[in-house]
């Protein structure tokens, strides 16, 4: 704000300035005009200073000057480079150029004869009028670098703030882990029913599993060539029996055929699971969620769609945003971790596809398979 102020300040000083050099250069050519006036009437005999009105003539060497006759034959020049072969052409468009850019200074010779000065902005005068352009250029470049160094800058503390989250909350999940796993081992030594046993362990496991994937935030993770559709079918499996049972569950693709790119299968699924438990909210838990892959020769194109009520248009590019939330609760951060997730680590691309209020909605994942 404080450069955009300069600049506009600067503007109008370079404006002030260069009007008040025209009037300058006008009265310097009024001065010439009448001394080439007293110049041709003077009598070389009488006391008139002729070397004086010679001295302003001469010491014109900046504003260019044609001298012409009421039918634009030129008589006389100053200040226009040229050569003798295009000496014509360029005085007549100098001619053209100072009758639209200043009006003539009319020059009475002795014997009735009436001649017109026509002039033009000096060297000086024409650079200084874009100075204020060049000037407008480096502001705005100053203030995109700065604009970009302070978006550099809030973007690293952001991921600091992302990796130091991550890692905090990995540490704190890795002592209770390890006591519900020495109880379920406790468990298992009771006459207690083997399948809720098999039920703890499994939930559990997925919380080494969330610790992981906390702990890897920040970390460059190892990508490795993988069934892409084997990831998105186990993610399913174990959250059609943590979801209500009027969640369908529909995977729109060829179980027979695999669907491989680089991959880390903990990370992605962490994918999968924010979108199907945003849709599962988003339904109100009664409606049908369908994953689909369609493959083309270099990408992977994953579609996630849900029967909800739908995103409206005003909210579609802040859903990724951390903190958004159309949630009583929640941080809002589902998104915003798969967003990096997938474009950050996998290089691909997540976006909000299509969505309509009170039918659904559609998120693209695109993965490249190399």
């Amino acid at each position: 704000m404080l450069a955009v102020v300069i600049g506009i300040g600067a503007f109008y000083y370079t404006n002030w300035l260069v009007k008040n050099m025209a009037r300058e250069e006008r009265k310097s050519v009024e001065l010439w005009a009448e001394a080439t006036q007293k110049l041709a009437s003077a009598d070389i005999n009488s006391n008139q200073d002729i070397t004086f009105l010679n001295n302003i003539i001469i010491r014109n060497t900046t504003i260019p000057i044609i001298i012409a006759d009421s039918l634009d034959q030129i008589g006389d020049s100053r200040n226009i480079s040229y050569s003798d072969e295009n000496k014509d052409k360029v005085l007549f468009r100098e001619l053209h150029k100072m009758k639209e850019q200043n009006e003539p200074i009319i020059i009475s010779i002795p014997g009735g004869e009436t001649q017109y000065l026509y002039y033009r902005d000096s060297i000086l005068l024409e650079n200084l009028k874009y100075y204020p352009v060049v000037q407008f250029g480096v502001i705005f470049l100053f203030i995109l670098v700065a604009y970009l160094a302070f978006n550099s800058s809030r973007n690293s503390e952001q991921n600091q703030v992302w990796v130091g989250m991550s890692k905090e909350t990995a540490h704190q999940l890795g002592t209770p882990i390890s006591s519900l796993m020495a109880w379920v081992e406790l468990l298992k030594m009771q006459n207690i029913d083997a399948k809720l046993i098999q039920e703890f362990e499994k939930d559990t496991e997925r919380l080494q599993k969330i610790t992981e994937r906390f702990s890897k935030i920040g970390s460059i993770p190892e990508l490795v060539r993988t069934d892409v559709a084997e990831t998105i079918r186990s993610t399913i499996e174990y959250l059609k029996t943590r979801s209500s049972g009027k969640i369908i569950f529909i995977l729109d693709y060829d179980p027979e055929i695999r669907h491989e790119a680089p991959l880390n299968s903990s990370l992605f699924s962490w994918v999968i699971e924010n979108l199907c438990k945003n849709a599962i909210d988003a339904m109100n838990n009664s409606g049908t969620i369908q994953v689909s892959i369609t493959e083309k020769p270099d990408q992977l194109f994953i579609d996630v769609s849900d029967t909800g009520k739908g995103i409206s248009k005003a909210y579609y590019k802040s859903v990724f945003q951390p903190g958004f939330t159309t949630k009583k609760r929640g941080w809002g951060l589902g998104l915003s971790l798969a967003k990096r997730i997938v474009e950050n680590y996998h290089k691909g691309k997540i976006f909000l596809k299509q969505s309509e209020i009170n039918k659904g909605t559609t998120f693209r994942i695109i993965l490249n398979k190399a």
